[in-house]
């Protein structure tokens, strides 16, 4: 009853948060405006990450209802990384700061992590071919600020559609959550439950549900640094030390799709000659939006993948796998969607057809329509990140729109009229060769 409690409040307080702050975010001028690189309609407030980040405060106050209390020094440590990173977030969000000042922020909040809550990657798992845990020694507090900064930066850089962040957060604090009613005391279950409840708060404003063709509120930089934090905080805590929920290659699958994304994207950069932070438009969930599904459908299969992976973390954990076997089949997975990602435009390609040969099915099946006159629907609106048009469906290949819609095949030129005189000659040229007298 606790945890229900405990959710049901962070979801409450982050809505109500999110109706009080809403039109102070417009007054101050804390939104999002469009521009080369961003194409939603009007300026969006950026308060989703305060309004979660302050629901967690709240359920902090009130122990009676989420079993949490300040005055624990694993929370204290989270809620001043948390204070941390979301009021740089909020500056940025303001005035954009140097990747300096984001780096700095999120390295101290990390130390308030590891000093405060212990919270630390002090082993790899049983990664040695003896079986023995690999021991990290002197480079564990290296490694944690490593992988913690890596994260933050992951979640910031999913960022791109409306509901895509969230509900990878989302999908992973489920997953530790459930971990942690199998296996795992009930330390850490206040807080996963109403971080998980604000979530879900903020997603009823992010997501495209009906009646509303847009997200009316944005994550911001305070938001995704501080889910990206909340991750990497539940993956090292409940995968270290005697007590582990969760074997330390299986917290890798927790959040297999942030990660691979992020180190995906950044080794594609550096092959094609480029900064590893430069933006661009060719994630994965770009691809499937050029593939010709909608927003909603995007946001569902990454979702759906990041539950693969929370589903390959627990079977994992239940089965006891070995962590050499499980860390070597992340990175097979990594390695393909490495390829996915370098062949962005056969995938898509590929995918679009697949859609055009689902709907032609379907179009002969229920209405009996000519396939050649089927067309997708593409992209129902232009993508918040991208600042491309996308109302219109793709071509085949770039550069090709003059050669008609995705999923119609390319048009045959009629023949040129003959003369009456040529038609004849023809005739009986034909006649000649075939020889018929």
């Amino acid at each position: 009853m606790t945890d229900f409690l405990a959710t049901a409040l962070g979801c409450a307080l982050t809505a109500a948060l999110i109706f009080v702050l809403r039109p102070v975010a417009m007054s101050v001028g804390l939104v999002d405006v469009p521009d080369a690189r961003k194409s939603h309609q009007g300026p969006i407030p950026l308060v989703g990450g305060l309004a979660i980040f302050a629901s967690v405060l709240a359920g902090c106050l009130v122990p009676g209802l989420t079993g949490l209390s300040i005055a624990v020094p694993e929370v204290l440590s989270f809620v001043l990384a948390g204070m941390i990173l979301v009021g740089v977030g909020l500056v940025d969000d303001f005035v954009e700061l140097s990747p300096t000042s984001r780096f700095l922020a999120q390295a101290l909040a990390t130390l308030a992590m590891v000093f405060g809550a212990r919270v630390v990657l002090a082993d790899l798992g049983a990664m040695t071919p003896s079986g023995a845990p690999l021991e990290l020694g002197l480079a564990a507090i290296p490694f944690t600020l490593f992988a913690t900064v890596g994260v933050i930066n992951a979640l910031n850089m999913c960022d791109g559609l409306d509901g895509l962040s969230g509900s990878q957060a989302l999908v992973s604090l489920g997953g530790f959550a459930l971990a942690l009613a199998l296996w795992g005391a009930d330390g850490n279950a206040g807080l996963l439950t109403v971080l998980g409840g604000g979530v879900v708060g903020f997603l009823l404003f992010n997501l495209r549900l009906p009646g509303r063709a847009r997200a009316s509120i944005f994550l911001g930089d305070a938001g995704s640094m501080f889910l990206g934090f909340a991750l990497t905080w539940f993956a090292i805590s409940l995968s270290q030390g005697p007590d582990r929920v969760i074997k330390p290659a299986a917290a890798l699958w927790f959040i297999m799709v942030p990660v691979m994304d992020a180190v995906a994207m950044m080794l594609r950069r550096v092959v094609r000659g480029r900064s590893p932070f430069s933006p661009d438009r060719e994630h994965l969930h770009h691809i499937f939006l050029l593939a010709g599904f909608s927003v909603n459908q995007t946001v569902g299969i990454m979702a759906l993948l990041s539950a693969t992976g929370v589903a390959v973390g627990l079977v994992g954990t239940w089965l006891n796998v070995p962590d050499l076997l499980l860390a070597g089949a992340f990175l097979l997975a990594g390695m393909l969607y490495f390829w996915m990602i370098m062949h962005s435009w056969r995938v898509m390609r590929f995918l679009r057809r697949s859609i055009c040969r689902r709907r032609s099915m379907i179009t002969d099946r229920r209405s009996n329509i000519d396939r050649r006159q089927a067309s997708g629907h593409g992209y129902a609106g232009p993508e918040r990140r991208s600042g491309v048009e996308r109302r219109q469906a793709m071509p085949r290949r770039a550069g090709d729109a003059e050669r008609g819609r995705a999923c119609e095949p390319p048009q045959r030129k009629a023949p040129p009229a003959r003369l009456p005189q040529q038609a004849a000659a023809a005739r009986a040229g034909l006649l000649r060769r075939s020889g018929v007298r």
